[in-house]
């Protein structure tokens, strides 16, 4: 057992001593205490040792068997891979093959057909009938599949070090504000998430695992607002890790004076850019939103503000175990952090793993993003344009749930809408473009715009499994839409 997980075992373990009837999980229908917990960890432990297997995949829903499982996984020194509801049997099928996990912990009636897979049930266990060995680096701990641009998902291995370093430096940047109540939103299968658990445990907090239904939460993008505020109202937690379209939510209800934020203390907010107006609305509102960045291949998260080093529209300052610095093109380059490297990749993980983002540092170290550098476009004026900036003020105003903005050789930049509820109308469509590009530079505006006839969802290829629009996929689909553009700005 490496030095950090051996001290986060020991830290489970003395606080099962210490304070063996605070609450450490609960879920729909199970509590634990630190105690119970503690010796929950030693018989799952111990029936993993008897299954005698290497790596673990996890497909449960969210709720303390989903952690403790995990955890007994990560303490036992397999390698774990955890599967999204989210993804589609075949993304799942490739997982499994590519892992070759030999041991499937899944919900009785999870629906996939694990037979056909190649797995038996055993135990209470799905066993793989024929495993080989996976070409995995040494010390793999966490398996975690990025949904990424394509179906196949990429495989990014990370040890236990690597993953419960960032969980200790979460744990600390929030420790001034002494959360006691965290609130797990997202699926466990998000390594973010996953980490915000460990980091709740390392503070000694209640950790509420509700299921993903009990939370309203359907797929990757689906949420039912109501059912998720009496969730809220019910378990009155103090910190929580967010997603955008999440903090959107949450900042309107606290508008429309139907949720009371007086009880948090820290929200963290990632995984896609946020803009500055719902930044500005959630201050307004008083719901204590530090946004941070990072990326899988880096366990997750390697920049972050804090309530002591805050900077609003800023990612924050680099978390203490990570250095960052840019490339001559403005690309974020980040050294301390890397994953062990892709399964079944032998590549050598380079010292300054290349994140693909553009950033910029203010005179104070705050880094600055300004979206991907494979996404940027060059308008016929010749500025530079990064699309994931200018969608993010469109969609987190209320009115707009997916946006996509293209403008390569154009004049005028065009945008692809769909609204966040069926009956906005064009006018109000209208008047949120607008009052977006009053924030935005002239070069960045959109100068028009068409309503799309259905969403992007990965069923019809235009989004990944996480929600993330595929840009080329979307670009061939309508494209007459940006042709049409240009054949109107040639004649005009």
């Amino acid at each position: 057992m490496s030095p950090e997980l051996q001290r986060f075992r020991e830290h489970l373990a003395e606080m099962a001593s210490e304070y063996p009837h605070t609450c450490a999980l609960q879920g729909d229908d199970l509590r634990l205490d630190y105690a119970e917990l503690d010796a929950e960890l030693r018989l799952r432990q111990q029936m993993l040792k008897e299954a005698c297997a290497r790596v673990v995949a996890l497909a449960l829903d969210n709720g303390p068997d989903a952690l403790i499982w995990d955890l007994a996984i990560l303490f036992e020194g397999l390698a774990c891979v955890t599967l999204p509801a989210f993804f589609s049997a075949a993304q799942r099928e490739h997982c499994l093959d590519q892992s070759q996990a030999d041991l499937v912990i899944a919900d009785p009636d999870d629906g996939f057909k694990w037979e056909a897979a190649g797995y038996q049930r055993d135990a209470g266990f799905w066993v793989r009938r024929n495993p080989s060995t996976p070409s995995m680096p040494a010390r793999t701990a966490k398996l975690t599949f990025t949904s990424g641009t394509t179906g196949a998902p990429k495989g990014v291995c990370l040890s236990a070090d690597s993953v419960l370093t960032v969980a200790k430096q979460l744990y600390q940047a929030s420790r001034e504000q002494s959360p006691v109540a965290y609130l797990s939103l997202l699926p466990l299968a998000i390594l973010l998430e996953n980490i915000g658990c460990y980091a709740a445990l390392y503070a000694g907090a209640t950790l509420s695992l509700p299921s993903q239904r009990t939370l309203g939460m359907q797929g990757a993008s689906g949420v039912d607002l109501s059912r998720l505020l009496g969730c809220l109202a019910r378990l009155d937690p103090d910190s929580m890790i967010l997603v955008p379209q999440l903090l959107l939510m949450l900042v309107t209800a606290c508008e429309m004076a139907v949720f009371d934020p007086r009880r948090l203390r820290f929200v963290a907010v990632g995984g896609a850019k946020v803009s500055e107006t719902l930044l500005t609305r959630a201050e307004a509102v008083g719901i204590p939103v530090y946004e941070g960045y990072g990326m899988s291949e880096c366990a997750s998260v390697v920049a972050l503000n804090r309530p002591q080093a805050h900077r609003p529209g800023s990612v924050g300052k680099p978390l203490e175990h990570v250095q960052i610095r840019l490339a001559e093109d403005g690309e974020v380059l980040v050294c301390g952090a890397p994953m062990l490297g892709y399964l079944g990749d032998t590549h050598a993980v380079p010292q300054w793993w290349p994140t693909g983002d553009i950033g910029e540092f203010d005179t104070q170290g705050y880094l600055y993003l300004k979206g991907r550098k494979k996404h940027q476009f060059v308008t016929s004026f010749g500025r530079n344009v990064n699309p994931e900036w200018v969608e993010a003020e469109l969609t987190q105003r209320g009115c707009i749930g997916q946006a996509f903005v293209h403008g390569e050789a154009l004049a005028h930049n065009h945008a692809l809408l769909w609204p966040l509820r069926p009956d906005t109308t064009d006018q109000q469509l209208a008047d949120t473009v607008a009052q977006t590009n009053q924030a935005l530079p002239d070069y960045a505006r959109v100068h028009s715009w068409t309503r799309l006839p259905q969403p992007f969802t990965a069923a019809n290829g235009m989004a990944t499994a996480n929600g993330r629009p595929r840009r080329e996929a979307i670009l061939n689909q309508f494209k007459q839409h940006f042709t049409e553009q240009q054949h109107a700005e040639d004649f005009s």
